[in-house]
C-alpha cells in the first residue's frame, strides 16, 4: 500500500515535470541502459563512442551526470535522479543542441515511474541477476520491471548469454537486437576482461543500431577508460590494491576470478574486503560470502551502509555462506578494515575492495558520513 502511494507520487511528479519542461526527451534520442551489473560501464562507453565520433551527448550514471559539458553530483546512493531533476537535465541537454542522451536506468526508477514520459530510442539490458529482492520480492518481479524499459523503447538490445534471455524472447513486445561476448571486433582488445566483453558488446551493438561507422566505433572503444571505481588499480608496487563497485554474487563471480588470473602471482594471496548494504536484499548475503570464499584467500568483512541494521548481523549472514575454511576476519569500521588489509599485504598480494567504489558517503544509522575509498587506501599506505 505504502509503495503504491509512493509510486503514484512519483508518477504525478513525472507528469508535472514533463509538462513544466515541455517533454524534452522528444528532442533527443534517449538510450536507456538497465541491468543488475555493468550499467555504469556500458552507459559511459556508449557516451564515449558518441562523443569520440563527433556527436553531442549528455549522460547520467551512478558516478555522475555529464550534462551539456558540465558534471553534476547526483546525490547519495542515487543512480536515476528524481523526475524534476531528470527532466531538467534532459531540457538542458536538448537546449544545448545535443543529439543523444544516455541514461543509466534502475529497476527502482522504472517501477516508481520516475522515468515516465521519456521516449527511449533504444533500451539496453546488460543482465538480470540476484539483487534488490528486498524490493521486488522475487526474480520474476524484478525481471518484469527491467522489461518495462525495453518495451518502452523503439529497439531493445539484449544479452543472449544471460539467464534472462529465455524469458525475454517470450515477453518482449518490441524489435530486439541480441549480443554476446563473442563480438569479433573486440578480439583486438587483448586486455579486455571477460565480464566487460558483454558491456563493450552491448555498447557496440547500440552504435550499430544508430548507424555509426564500425571502424570508427572500434577506434573509440580502444581509447575508453573505465569509470572511477570500476576495476580500478589504485596501487601497484610491492602488492596491488583494486577498487570495484561489485556488490552482488554475480559481480563477485565475474570480478574475483578475473583478478586472480590477471594480477595474482603463484604463492600470493587475494585479500577481499567487503560487506553488504543494510535494509537491502538480505538473501544475497550468504551467496556473496560463498562466491568470495571460492576465489579469495583471505576475507575481511566490514560495514557497507548498514543504515539501521546491526553491521555485526550483516557480517554474520555473509559469513554463513563462506566455505573452504578460508581465514575470515570481521572489522566493522571500514577504514580500519582497509588499513588491516593494506598493511598486512605481502609482496605479490592483491587487495580487492568492493561495494563502495566511487560513493562519497557511508550511511551509519540515519546519518550519511563523508567517505572516500580512495582516501582510505592512501591513508593506510602513508602510515
Amino acid at each position: 500500500m505504502w509503495q503504491d502511494l509512493k509510486n503514484l507520487f512519483h508518477l504525478v511528479q513525472a507528469i508535472i515535470a514533463n509538462i513544466y519542461y515541455r517533454f524534452p526527451s522528444r528532442r533527443l534520442k534517449v538510450i536507456g541502459v538497465t541491468g543488475t551489473d555493468g550499467k555504469t560501464t556500458t552507459t559511459h562507453l556508449i557516451a564515449h563512442i558518441l562523443k569520440t565520433l563527433g556527436h553531442k551527448v549528455s549522460y547520467v550514471s551512478s558516478v555522475y551526470a555529464s550534462i551539456a559539458g558540465k558534471e553534476y553530483d547526483i546525490g547519495f546512493h542515487v543512480t536515476t535522479p528524481s523526475p524534476f531533476a531528470l527532466q531538467k537535465f534532459l531540457k538542458q541537454s536538448a537546449d544545448n543542441g545535443d543529439s543523444y542522451f544516455v541514461l543509466e536506468t534502475t529497476s527502482h526508477a522504472l517501477d516508481q515511474n520516475r522515468v515516465w514520459g521519456i521516449e527511449f530510442e533504444i533500451g539496453a539490458l546488460t543482465n538480470v541477476t540476484h539483487e534488490h529482492l528486498d524490493y521486488h520480492k522475487n526474480y520474476e518481479e524484478y525481471f518484469k520491471v527491467k522489461v518495462k524499459l525495453l518495451d518502452r523503447a523503439k529497439v531493445s538490445v539484449v544479452n543472449e548469454d544471460d539467464e534472462s534471455y529465455n524469458y525475454l524472447s517470450e515477453k518482449l513486445k518490441v524489435k530486439s537486437q541480441k549480443y554476446n561476448s563473442k563480438l569479433k571486433a573486440l578480439n583486438k582488445l587483448p586486455l579486455l576482461t571477460k565480464f566487460n566483453q558483454y558491456n563493450y558488446s552491448a555498447a557496440y551493438t547500440v552504435g550499430q543500431i544508430l548507424g555509426l561507422d564500425e571502424e570508427s566505433m572500434f577506434k573509440a572503444i580502444s581509447t575508453f577508460k573505465l569509470p572511477k571505481g570500476r576495476l580500478e588499480l589504485v596501487y601497484d608496487k610491492d602488492f596491488k590494491v583494486v577498487i570495484d563497485f561489485a556488490h552482488t554474487p554475480n559481480a563477485f563471480e565475474n570480478l574475483l576470478p578475473e583478478i586472480r588470473e590477471k594480477y595474482l602471482k603463484k604463492g600470493s594471496q587475494l585479500i577481499h574486503v567487503f560487506g553488504a548494504a543494510g535494509l537491502r536484499d538480505f538473501t544475497k548475503r550468504p551467496m556473496m560470502g560463498l562466491v568470495s570464499s571460492l576465489y579469495a584467500d583471505r576475507i575481511i568483512l566490514t560495514e557497507e551502509d548498514f543504515r539501521t541494521e546491526k553491521p555485526e548481523k550483516i557480517c554474520e549472514q555473509i559469513r554463513s555462506g563462506i566455505k573452504n575454511e578460508k581465514p575470515v576476519e570481521v572489522i566493522i569500521n571500514r577504514e580500519q578494515a582497509i588499513f588491516k588489509a593494506v598493511t598486512t599485504a605481502r609482496k605479490g598480494d592483491v587487495v580487492v575492495l568492493t561495494g563502495k567504489s566511487h560513493e562519497k558517503s557511508l550511511c551509519r544509522g540515519k546519518i550519511e558520513f563523508p567517505w572516500s575509498e580512495h582516501e582510505a587506501v592512501q591513508k593506510a599506505l602513508n602510515l
